[in-house]
């Protein structure tokens, strides 16, 4: 049977190169220890020593099985990978956990509306910082770079929710918004001091 939503699901989109998994980490340092959010792992078909995000790293046949089994909540195509969210978010929330999960614009569009404690955050910047960002990173290929720039402009939430945190300045600043949104949600977060 399935559990009964009553926590928040906090799903973090935008396009790449807009730092996502940069101010969600720094957002995890800035929390107290005790403020009741878990941010879920991705589970993605990209190796684990890639770069980036701490994902789980899956091969196309363990990713299929586990989606065969319903083993994830969300889960969706990009930039050649699969990309899924465990379905372990369901327990949390049913838990009292607010969850935090990065997913996809285009993934998003398809499902939005389907959950009421479902808050959508857009983190984006300017094309040049996108586009110098996803050089730094030296991840991608030059054509994969283009791929991913050209897509960033091809996916628009209309959702009335949607809150877009501009990640253009200091990374404190973005991290300390999304902070600020976790603090509107059903509980009052405490923040640490910076060091």
């Amino acid at each position: 049977p399935a559990l009964p939503m009553t926590a928040p699901l906090v799903y973090v989109m935008g396009p790449s190169g807009a730092g996502k998994d940069s101010v969600l980490d720094r957002a995890r340092a800035l929390l107290s220890v005790d403020a009741p959010i878990a941010f879920a792992h991705r589970y993605i078909t990209r190796p684990a020593d890639s770069g980036g995000e701490n994902h789980v790293a899956l091969s196309r046949a363990e990713f299929a099985l586990r989606r065969a089994h319903g083993l994830f909540a969300f889960h969706w195509q990009a930039h050649g990978n699969d990309y899924g969210i465990g379905r372990e978010i369901e327990t949390w929330r049913a838990a009292g956990l607010t969850v935090v999960v990065s997913g996809s614009r285009e993934h998003y569009e398809k499902m939005a509306g389907n959950d009421p404690d479902l808050h959508p955050v857009l983190i984006t910047a300017a094309l040049d910082k996108l586009r110098a960002r996803l050089g730094a990173r030296g991840r991608e290929t030059a054509d994969a770079t283009a791929t991913r720039l050209a897509r960033s402009d091809a996916y628009a939430v209309t959702d009335p929710r949607l809150v877009t945190i501009v990640n253009d300045g200091t990374l404190d600043a973005a991290a300390e918004a999304f902070v600020r949104l976790l603090a509107t949600l059903r509980y009052s977060p405490g923040v640490r001091r910076r060091a």
